[in-house]
């Protein structure tokens, strides 16, 4: 179905499970913030897929549900142009994900890169936290989406969905579109300690809510070049964390460029340039923290971006399961020929 515009759709989310870092700015939101002007975009917040990690404390995923959404007010989203969703409001996610796994073999799930990592830091899992890649198929699906914003390690999800549409279509009737993946311009932020991604549960991240203190006490806290005794030593910037972020986020190449020969023939050292890092992630962070006060101030402008766009995409909702349904043959049992009056 095309909105009235007749723009392709885009459908992407997140987990709620905490405030956002940058991380997720520069994997998704820097994205989000660009696609809301040519598409009709659908943000959708995945309370139900957060239960896999917090179905014993509830009241941390409704705490990150407005987290969330005051990080994507923050960060420019816009709830005017734009549709947040929350995903326990509209139960045809719930029902999409179930008629979907009806029809997907238990190995295509098994093989999900994505899945595997995941389980591997679960103890105890349960059967939902397994079945959450078809959760994010059906978010897909369900609002017809065209193209799907996500970072390098959501891959697989993407094809599993075009897998899963395939199928449908070719099963029951031509109902959903091939969706596309869209990568952000930094496929993956390193953790401020090195590690491959940045992470709450390790402990890793600048936050987009941090203050101006706190984010210079991480960025001293950064990894450089161990193998660099003094400043005048040469250094080396693969590998180096506070380059990494750099490469993200110093709005001018040229200067950047020339800072890293610098680097390289020893005539900068690793204070100046933690210096330079913590004075432009502040200034990029400041106008994000004062539209954070702002909503944090004006609770009921957030809780309208978040039942307006649930409302409306929950109509979107309910016609496609009603489609899907229709082509499955799985609904007006009233009017089969074999019930008698």
């Amino acid at each position: 179905m095309n909105n009235a515009n007749h723009r392709k759709r885009i459908l992407t989310g997140m987990r709620p499970t905490g405030k956002l870092h940058l991380g997720h700015y520069v994997g998704a939101l820097e994205n989000w913030i660009k696609l809301q002007k040519e598409y009709d975009c659908y943000f959708l917040i995945s309370d139900y897929q957060a239960l896999g990690d917090y179905a014993e404390d509830v009241s941390k995923i409704r705490d990150s549900v407005i987290e969330v959404a005051l990080d994507w007010l923050s960060v420019g989203l816009d709830p005017k142009s734009t549709t947040f969703v929350i995903q326990s409001y509209v139960p045809e996610y719930a029902e999409l994900t179930m008629l979907l796994s009806m029809i997907t073999p238990k190995g295509m799930i098994d093989r999900n890169p994505t899945l595997k990592s995941e389980m591997a830091r679960q103890k105890n899992v349960s059967l939902g936290f397994y079945n959450y890649p078809m959760s994010q198929v059906a978010d897909i699906l369900l609002s017809k989406a065209n193209l799907v914003p996500v970072g390098e390690d959501q891959l697989p999800h993407i094809e599993l969905t075009r897998e899963v549409a395939r199928k449908f279509n070719r099963i029951y009737s031509d109902i959903f579109p091939m969706p596309e993946a869209l990568i952000g311009r930094v496929p993956r932020l390193v953790g401020i300690d090195g590690k491959a991604k940045m992470s709450k549960s390790l402990g890793n991240c600048i936050y987009l809510s941090d203050p101006e203190n706190v984010v210079a006490q991480k960025v001293k806290k950064m990894y450089t070049d161990p193998t660099r005794i003094r400043a005048t030593d040469p250094g080396h910037i693969e590998g180096n964390v506070v380059f990494a972020y750099l490469e993200a986020f110093h709005p001018n190449k040229k200067e950047l460029e020339n800072l890293k020969k610098k680097y390289i023939h020893g005539e900068v050292g690793d204070v100046e340039i933690k210096n330079l890092l913590t004075k432009l992630l502040n200034d990029f962070l400041e106008p994000i923290r004062k539209r954070r006060e702002f909503y944090i101030a004006h609770p009921g402008e957030v809780k309208n971006a978040l039942i307006g766009g649930t409302l409306r995409a929950k109509k979107v909702a309910q016609e496609t399961i009603l489609e899907v349904k229709n082509a499955m043959n799985i609904t007006d049992y009233e009017s089969a020929s074999n019930i008698k009056n």
